[in-house]
Parts: C-alpha cells; sequence; structure tokens
C-alpha cells in the first residue's frame, strides 16, 4: 500500500484522536484511511460527475438565465 504524508489542522487531529480513544478505530492509520475512503465515497455520489451532466446545463442557468437557478 502506498504511503501519503499530509498535514491536518490540530482540531482534525484532535477529533482523530478522539475517536480512537472512544474505540471507534483501532489506531490513527486506521481511523484516517477508513475516514478519508469515506469521504471519496460520498464526494463520488454527490459531487460532480461530469460525464453525467445534461448538455448545456452547464452554460446557462437552468431557466436559461446565466444568473437565475431553480432547485
Amino acid at each position: 500500500m502506498p504511503k501519503v504524508e499530509i498535514t491536518v489542522p490540530e482540531h482534525l487531529e484532535m477529533q482523530i484522536a478522539q475517536l480512537v480513544d472512544q474505540g471507534e478505530f483501532v489506531n490513527r492509520e486506521e481511523a484516517i484511511e477508513d475516514l478519508l475512503a469515506t469521504g471519496l465515497k460520498a464526494y463520488k455520489t454527490s459531487g460532480p460527475m461530469d460525464d453525467e451532466r445534461e448538455p448545456g446545463l452547464e452554460d446557462e442557468g437552468m431557466m436559461g438565465h446565466e444568473d437565475e437557478y431553480v432547485f
């Protein structure tokens, strides 16, 4: 498995340490790996998906105006 070095803000490190202390994960490595995988899955299901966009919608708003969107 490839190794990756990251720097995270102190508040995130504290949250990860707390999850490990609470027994949610065996160690920091497992916590970071699982949380990263979960984040990627969430992004993939709710993030931008260029191949599934309807043609033309990226150029104009939903009502045909560049600055108007209706949800």
